[in-house]
């Protein structure tokens, strides 16, 4: 078994003792992103700009292990208030826009920072 850590300056740094994400032989394992704007360092505000961000950072983590979402198997969002569910299901919705992986969402108490949204997943090379 192979196992490198992918890690970009284009998504926010582990606020953690985690990788950004784990590539085994095929199979990238990306860790659940909040809302954080890389440049700033900070979380975006509204669970509208929170999702996008979330959208962009979990983009840039494929895309430096050399992927898509088109390589996507499997997400979990994690909101913090179910009644945002149609805002982040449009906005996952637009990335998504055929044949989307399967997916679980959860309603949760709290998240880090504060963030409304997170969302993490699993692809293949």
């Amino acid at each position: 078994m192979t196992r490198k850590v992918i890690s970009t300056d284009k998504a926010p740094k582990a606020i953690g003792p985690y990788s950004q994400a784990i590539l085994s032989n095929d199979l990238l394992f990306v860790s659940g992103q909040l809302g954080i704007d890389p440049a700033k360092g900070a979380l975006v505000e509204g669970i509208e700009a929170q999702t996008k961000q979330v959208m962009e950072n979990l983009r840039n983590i494929l895309q430096a292990s050399g992927m898509g979402f088109e390589n996507v198997l499997k997400t979990t969002i994690y909101v913090t208030d179910l009644g945002n569910f149609k805002t982040v299901n449009e906005i996952y919705g637009s990335v998504f826009k055929s044949e989307p992986p399967a997916r679980a969402t959860v309603q949760v108490c709290a998240l880090p920072l504060k963030g409304l949204v997170e969302m993490d997943m699993v692809a293949r090379k």
